[in-house]
């Protein structure tokens, strides 16, 4: 049985209690070799070819936001999921969960959010489904988008091949998305033009491994910077060390998230990755991300070392040091 006895909301928030359930729930249930790697998507061989698969539900609230919307948030994370694992994405579908008197004008919107999207990222959508449920049993719109790539012969990144002494980059300022859907949701009035970051970042990628060394990507998505670090230092046996003062932040979202009394380091990305990169590869990489338009503010902010106990530690920017662990609970619910 599992530990815990109902689901609740911290269960979807990508943090420690989103792996609990799917390691006492989903990977007891389907445990297989691809499933167990936990990764942004799956490598399936089929035919001689390498494949990426992915998918994944979209619950956001409210369904437009600035920046983006509930469409453009379900092609973008599905392109990156399979863009991560060095895949090319070739396919989507689309499964929409739609609820009685959806108004029909919001919904060509989001449609067209969705075309606009994945003909920047270069793929179609070529499937999906549609169901309707009654007044009162969904909130509006429910989106499933799932995608297939491939990925090219003798490219591999995963986490566990992250070595000591690599460096990891972030490709742009963290936390727009989650304090920009925070700000439209609670009608907080923010200033500052704070947008979601949600983009397709396949072309940025391409570039980033143009440069041999790159050993592993990972989407920065709901449970945030922080998350990933730590799933990636349990799947490699290292310690993350980041460096405050060099994580990109833009000053508007970082004085809401003082204000709101949210970490930036656990806020949700739509449009952002990790990247962990040989040390001798870290400046050209550097250079790729930057010259992309998703990338422009890219930064090296850390590096993975050799500890005996590994974790994850940011040093301050007032020179202390803190452990980051996984996100505990859930910040911010329905944010992707």
């Amino acid at each position: 049985m599992p530990g815990f006895k109902k689901v609740v909301l911290g269960h979807g928030s990508g943090g420690r209690l989103s792996r609990e359930l799917v390691e006492q729930v989903f990977l007891k249930s389907f445990s297989n070799s691809a499933l167990r790697l936990l990764e942004d998507s799956a490598e399936v061989k089929l035919g001689g070819l390498t494949l990426a698969f992915t998918t994944d539900s979209y619950v956001v609230t409210p369904v437009e936001f600035p920046g983006a919307d509930i469409g453009r948030v379900a092609v973008c994370g599905t392109v990156n999921d399979l863009a991560v694992k060095g895949a090319r994405p070739a396919a989507l579908s689309a499964g929409f969960i739609l609820e009685e008197g959806f108004p029909a004008d919001l919904l060509l919107r989001i449609t067209a959010s969705m075309r606009r999207a994945a003909r920047e990222a270069g793929v179609n959508i070529v499937t999906g489904d549609t169901k309707v449920v009654e007044k009162g049993k969904a909130d509006g719109i429910f989106i499933n988008t799932s995608g297939v790539g491939l990925i090219p012969a003798g490219r591999s990144l995963t986490s566990a091949q992250v070595k000591s002494g690599d460096v990891i980059i972030v490709s742009g300022g963290l936390a727009d998305h989650g304090v920009a859907v925070m700000n439209a949701r609670s009608k907080l009035g923010l200033e500052g033009g704070i947008k979601s970051d949600a983009a397709p970042l396949n072309g940025l990628i391409e570039s980033a491994l143009r440069s041999p060394g790159v050993r592993a990507m990972r989407d920065i998505t709901r449970g945030g910077f922080a998350t990933v670090l730590n799933e990636v230092s349990g799947a490699c046996g290292l310690s993350a060390v980041v460096e405050e003062n060099s994580v990109p932040v833009s000053p508007a979202t970082a004085n809401a998230c003082a204000m709101l009394g949210l970490d930036p380091m656990y806020v949700a990305n739509e449009g952002k990755i990790a990247l962990f990169v040989a040390p001798a590869a870290a400046e050209r990489v550097l250079k790729a991300l930057r010259s992309h338009r998703y990338g422009r503010k890219a930064a090296i902010v850390g590096r993975m070392i050799k500890e005996k106990k590994p974790q994850v530690r940011l040093n301050t920017s007032i020179g202390g040091s803190r452990v980051m662990l996984m996100l505990e609970g859930e910040q911010l619910p329905r944010i992707c």
